[in-house]
């Protein structure tokens, strides 16, 4: 690999990825009436003050399914991401919450009607997906849930330890079945391009995933559009299986992706599945409220995010807590339904390590925005270098 693409894949959990609704910071490190990753509130819509507790409210709406692209897949309308749940002694990721705490977040999830979960198997050295697979194991049949996973950084030294080769590829394949204690996942995603390693060998390795079983579809995440262009063709062009998804990052802060790969992927019936769909947090509660924790100290990854054009996102993290208010609801349900209702997206990716971020999801999913509402949120950004590949 090239030096940038060792350094991203050599940290293990550093170039990964969604969950901004994740406040194991929040959930673990802050005191009552400090500041949260958000503002908290109950599912009504209704803003509560940071001193307030969480109640134990169930979601009053459902999420929706929709179809992954125009792939056949049905999947929920929101995607809950495990990167917050892990042993917090294994890989980067030291503000992971343990499968106990996990577990109500999880089974919530499930009852709100969320069926899709997204992991990786470099989350917390592997033990995101023992998770993931334990808790789905406790909560529903397989055939009720979409698994999703991903392969390309580094999972154990030496060669092939990480990467998109064909042995890479194929022994990350079945460890990750292992660890997840299944023998297939619903989408099986390429975390990065790998441009070490020639296409046609990821391609065709991959195809050969699905063809035996072990991942029913295939998807990719950040890249140059050119990148992931060029793969589907050599998937065409041999008669292999196509990507049905593309996992980006895409929120108000960060709205790079529309300029082409969200065009390419509704032209091509690719479905977007966004991570970090409130900004690591910083869509969700008021711009002199954004305050530090033990992941926001911690997360490198995170650190390079959403440090350009600071007078910009202040603008519009103004405009989404106006937005909030005049309707009642929290920012994060308005951040999150303005991505959601994006043409090009088929389910925004969240992380919850509070129960009330879930209900934000669930009821963003009940929200339409009018296009004044739209204009608002979307007028002061300014273009910017894309970043989080």
């Amino acid at each position: 690999m090239s030096d940038a693409a060792s350094a991203r894949s050599s940290r293990a959990g550093e170039t990964n990825d969604h969950d901004d609704l994740d406040a194991a910071d929040s959930a673990r490190s802050r005191r009552a009436g400090g500041t949260s990753d958000q503002p908290d509130q109950n599912a009504a819509h209704t803003a509560r003050s940071a001193t307030d507790t969480d109640t134990d409210t169930t979601p009053t709406t459902r999420v929706p399914t929709t179809r992954l692209g125009a792939s056949g897949l049905e999947i929920s309308g929101v995607v809950l991401g495990m990167m917050s749940y892990g042993r917090p002694d294994q890989g980067a990721h030291p503000w992971s919450v343990d499968i106990d705490d996990a577990r109500p977040f999880v089974r919530r999830a499930y009852e709100a009607g969320i069926t899709a979960f997204d992991t990786a198997n470099v989350y917390s050295a592997g033990s995101s997906e023992e998770i993931t697979g334990a808790l789905l194991k406790e909560i529903a049949p397989r055939e009720e849930v979409q698994v999703f996973t991903k392969v390309f950084n580094r999972m154990r030294p030496g060669p092939n330890g990480a990467g998109l080769s064909r042995a890479a590829i194929m022994h990350e394949i079945d460890a990750s079945l292992t660890r997840l204690g299944t023998d297939y996942v619903d989408l099986y995603q390429i975390h990065r391009f790998d441009p070490h390693t020639p296409i046609e060998e990821t391609m065709e390795a991959l195809h050969d995933v699905v063809k035996a079983g072990k991942a029913r579809y295939l998807g990719a995440s950040s890249m140059w559009t050119w990148q992931f262009a060029q793969m589907q063709h050599v998937a065409e062009r041999h008669g292999w299986t196509r990507f049905v998804s593309m996992q980006d990052q895409y929120n108000l802060l960060e709205r790079e992706e529309e300029r082409e790969m969200h065009p390419f992927a509704q032209a091509t019936g690719v479905g977007v599945i966004p991570w970090s769909p409130l900004a690591r947090g910083r869509v969700t509660r008021p711009w002199d409220a954004q305050g530090s924790g033990s992941r926001a100290d911690t997360d490198e990854f995170g650190k390079t995010l959403y440090r350009q054009d600071e007078a910009a996102n202040r603008a519009i993290v103004d405009a989404v807590q106006q937005v909030a208010e005049a309707r009642g609801a929290s920012m994060a349900q308005i951040a999150l339904a303005w991505v959601a209702g994006k043409p090009a997206v088929s389910a925004p990716i969240i992380g919850a390590t509070k129960e009330h971020h879930i209900d934000d999801a669930v009821a963003a999913t009940a929200i339409e925005l009018t296009p004044d509402e739209v204009s608002r949120l979307e007028s002061a950004y300014t273009p910017r270098v894309p970043s989080g590949f």
